[in-house]
Order: structure tokens, then sequence, then C-alpha cells
């Protein structure tokens, strides 16, 4: 089951979710649209390695918009803040954002229980395409959990991407085991 506009504000009114900022136009019948954020970055090298930190390189979108290009490979970050105490947060990509061949993940598009901060975004694109921050770019739907949850996201000690800033997080893989 997915959460309908109402059951999502009324897990707001409890604290379940929050979303910051709430726009209230935003809300759709089952989803709630995220906007892109000011920030975006890429990696410096040009080979990324598994099992080492991989440096990124942050720059603002300007106001007059920044044109991706096809095989470069973006981070972006939703403008919104979210928390989600007691439901599995799923971001997919607006059918608008892929009918301009943006894809918005290229794997990450279920968080966790417990998962606080902005949603870096895994941008990449099809042909060059002109975007602006501030312009819907996802949405986020909510599922309720079958179960009591043993240890929230941000509880958990190895959580690599725990609240999220306003800025796009690079890999954290190499503070994997392997």
């Amino acid at each position: 089951m997915i959460l309908s506009d109402l059951r999502i504000l009324e897990e707001m009114e409890k604290g379940t979710i929050k979303i910051e900022p709430f726009i209230h136009e935003s809300l759709g019948s089952n989803s709630y649209d995220v906007r892109l954020g000011k920030w975006l970055a890429t990696y410096t090298d040009h080979i990324l390695d598994a099992k080492k930190h991989n440096a990124i390189e942050y720059f603002e979108i300007p106001d007059e918009g920044f044109v991706l290009y096809p095989h470069v490979f973006y981070l972006g970050v939703t403008a919104e803040y979210t928390e989600t105490h007691a439901h599995v947060p799923f971001l997919e990509g607006k059918s608008s954002t892929g009918r301009l061949g943006i894809d918005i993940h290229a794997t990450a598009g279920k968080g966790d229980v417990g998962f606080c901060g902005n949603w870096t975004l895994e941008i990449s694109v099809k042909q060059p395409v002109k975007i602006y921050k501030g312009m819907p770019i996802g949405q986020l739907i909510y599922f309720p959990v079958d179960g009591e949850i043993g240890v929230k996201y941000n509880q958990k000690k190895n959580a690599k991407y725990s609240g999220q800033p306003d800025k796009p997080i690079e890999s954290m893989m190499w503070k994997n085991s392997f």
C-alpha cells in the first residue's frame, strides 16, 4: 500500500513524516513532489575507486540554469529536508523529468525507516538539457512497514548517509569492509 495525500498529512501531524519546507501544492494524490536544490557536484577523478574516498567538487546552479551533458555523472540534492520515522520512503523521478531524459537515481531510490536529511540525487541525462534550481525533480512515495523496526537508520552506528546536508554527498562505499 502507498500512503494517500490525506494519510501523508496525518503522518506529518503525528511527526512520523517531516518535509521542510512543505509546499501544499507539491502534495499529489499519493506522493510529494521534491525540488532540485541549488548545489550540484561532480567527481574530480575520471576513474572512481570503490575502495577509496573519491573527492567531489561542488558548484551552485546559477539563476539562469545549467546545462547537463551525457557521459557526465552529476550528484544533486533535493531542496527539501525529510525525515521518515515509520514508513519506507521511495524517491522516483517525475514523468516530466523522465521525458526530458533526466534520470535522478542510478540505484538508490529507496530510503530506510529513520532516514533524516536531504536526498542526494544521482543524475544522468540522455542528451544535453538545461536544469534550474527549484524545479520539480522527483516525487516521494511512502509505504507502511509490516512489523516492528529493530533499529532505525538514524540510530545505526554505521549509517553512512544519515543527516545529509543541503549539498550532495559522494559515495561512502570505501567505509565498507570488503
